[in-house]
């Protein structure tokens, strides 16, 4: 019977130890928009986070489509320093009635390109604000984004939620609530900075449970790798 080195045994496991560490990481590797959750009809800024899970490469430019089926009438954006931001304007098959008047095409899409010297560089990340508004009466709006990197490879992250299905490449999606009939008329800057605030800090502790949860599996792994070696060595 072929007998197996203790030595190489445990590198097997203790590279199994590692993987499950990285997991939560690859996992969460993709564009998002924070926060996740806003109020049809009314205003609100969100940012787009987008990491660079290369190792070798950095991103150069992200595209944001505006989904145009129901439009928003105001699209601003917040200067990145090093990056250059345009957005594109698309006619609208029917206008849109607001109380300044009546809106005949609205912003589709928006495109960040680094300059020189700005890029995302591997394992970095950088975000975008967009202040949108008024905010159509749907259930969600999916954002649709196109990530470039140096080398020239667009990885295209436009898959959408579908039931009981995990998408590989899936798109930002910002979902919409009802607007409360109880609720005041206008939210102050400070407020609204506040809610973003909350919003993000329950993003990033699910990102942190999902990073202990991997790591306690690491350990557990870890720990059994030496426990084998152990009663290999002693055999």
């Amino acid at each position: 019977m072929r007998l197996i080195r203790p030595a190489r045994a445990l590198a097997a496991l203790v590279a199994a130890a590692a993987g499950a560490l990285a997991l939560p990481a690859a996992a969460s590797a993709h564009v998002t928009v924070n926060p996740g959750t806003a109020t049809q009809g009314g205003y609100t800024k969100v940012t787009f986070r987008v990491p660079n899970e290369k190792d070798a490469v950095s991103t150069t430019k992200l595209e944001i489509a505006i989904p145009t089926d129901k439009p928003i009438a105001s699209v601003s954006l917040k200067p990145v320093q090093g990056w250059t931001a345009v957005a594109e304007s698309s006619k609208l098959a029917t206008p849109v009635k607001t109380d300044d008047g009546e809106i005949t095409d609205a912003v589709s899409k928006i495109t960040w390109t680094a300059t020189a010297g700005a890029e995302i560089k591997p394992h970095q990340f950088q975000e975008f604000d967009v202040s949108l508004g008024p905010l159509p009466v749907a259930d969600q709006i999916v954002f649709k984004a196109l990530q470039t990197y140096s080398d020239g490879e667009v990885v295209r992250w436009i898959d959408e939620p579908a039931a009981g299905a995990e998408a590989e490449h899936p798109a930002p999606v910002l979902k919409l609530a009802k607007k409360d009939a109880t609720a005041p008329a206008a939210v102050t800057g400070a407020a609204q900075d506040a809610a973003d605030t909350a919003n993000d800090g329950q993003t990033d502790g699910t990102a942190i449970t999902v990073g202990v949860a991997g790591l306690l599996l690491g350990l557990a792994a870890l720990v059994a790798a030496v426990l084998a070696y152990r009663r290999t060595a002693r055999t």
